[in-house]
């Protein structure tokens, strides 16, 4: 019987490698619901017809009628969080694969969970932002929260090698993205479209610029201590620019346990989708001897300070993170409009921080909360950062 799926984020870059796996096993896996942003609704569209999906969301409300009117009579179309809950929680659903870009994949990420569904996880910031909360939820529920994140899924499969007591240390690799050897004093200049060609990963605009100045790693350092519940100071971070080894575990007798893979999506998607099993595919496979040599060097904390402004986020308490990732997310959506330099999202994430006083989060309100005063205190920076018009 198949395992039946609701794809959250189907028409970016995880979800197209998601459906891949999904052709890739017809006899175990299906889509049983479809949601995106709504910004490509002819593809969001044409995945409804060829899997035969009887309800489809769009987060942007203002794009249901587009949808509407090319679905096939019978599928049901839904908007904006409450549509992406309603999938998140079909009871037609075995398992919620979460990834969608941003804070808004929250909601249907607690949603699931609170209905005891098994979540995929590729929305880190869902984690970043109320971590406690959603691990406490799962745990309580039943549900699992299977990463998607090539790092976190290495991490998983490299725990599995000793128990907990045994593990001294998560390390978590970076490639160290487009600007790792370019000179800092030209970074002012940095113009969107360099920060968006990745050395190795094909990937959404706004984590492609999250690798470019590594807060992409901050966010996965904070989802790894929300996953494997160690502290930050326990997870460290190592540049690797092949992107081949995607984790290691240190354990307590000096023994390392790395996994390397190609870096395709469709490997950490299909684990995610598999576990506890382990199924055999045609993807290309790894070539050591024409790899050559690997390379890893040390994070440079003063050329790219995220993932220092992410750990002390993490030890501060739990709005933190929260605001980290609001501030960010606008911060990047402010570089990639023209309106911020590069420098700027560091500056911007760095000052809404400096602001924030950190509280408890005693449910979700309460994040959304936090979210929305990082973001408001972002614009706030922006306005007196942004470049002119």
């Amino acid at each position: 019987m198949s395992q039946r799926l609701a794809l959250l984020g189907a028409t970016g870059s995880i979800g197209a490698s998601a459906v891949e796996v999904v052709r890739h096993h017809p006899g175990r896996l299906a889509i049983a619901a479809l949601a995106a942003h709504g910004r490509r609704v002819e593809e969001l569209a044409a995945l409804a017809r060829e899997f035969g999906v009887a309800r489809v969301a769009v987060f942007d409300e203002a794009a249901l009628p587009a949808l509407r009117a090319l679905l096939p009579p019978g599928v049901e179309a839904l908007g904006g969080t409450e549509g992406l809950v309603a999938l998140a929680t079909d009871p037609g659903v075995d398992r919620v694969v979460a990834a969608m870009v941003g804070a808004a994949g929250l909601e249907p990420v607690h949603a699931a969970l609170a209905a005891g569904k098994d979540v995929a996880l590729a929305n880190k910031e869902s984690l970043v932002v109320a971590g406690g909360l959603l691990t406490a939820l799962a745990e309580r529920t039943g549900a699992a929260i299977l990463p998607i994140d090539s790092e976190h899924v290495a991490l998983h499969q490299a725990l599995r090698a000793g128990a907990p007591e045994e593990v001294r240390r998560l390390v978590l690799t970076a490639s160290g993205g487009p600007f790792l050897h370019r000179d800092p004093a030209s970074w002012e200049a940095i113009r969107p479209e360099e920060a968006l060609r990745h050395p190795t990963w094909k990937m959404g605009s706004k984590i492609t610029v999250d690798s470019a100045t590594l807060m992409n790693k901050g966010l996965e350092l904070i989802e790894a201590s929300h996953l494997f519940g160690l502290p930050p100071e326990r997870i460290d971070v190592v540049v690797h620019p092949q992107s081949i080894v995607h984790s290691l575990v240190e354990y307590r007798d000096g023994s390392w346990i790395a996994q390397l893979a190609c870096n395709e999506m469709v490997f950490p998607i299909q684990y995610a989708l598999a576990h506890p099993e382990r199924w055999e595919n045609t993807f290309p496979r790894l070539d050591l001897a024409a790899l050559g040599q690997l390379t890893f060097l040390a994070l440079d904390d003063r050329r790219f300070p995220s993932v220092r402004m992410a750990r002390q986020a993490l030890a501060a308490g739990p709005s933190a993170p929260a605001v980290l990732n609001a501030a960010n997310e606008v911060a990047v959506a402010a570089f990639l409009g023209g309106e911020l330099p590069f420098p700027g999202i560091f500056d911007t994430v760095a000052e809404v921080l400096d602001r924030h006083r950190p509280e408890p989060v005693a449910d979700l309100a309460a994040a959304l909360a936090w979210d929305t005063w990082g973001r408001r205190q972002a614009e706030e920076v922006l306005a007196r950062l942004a470049r002119p018009r």
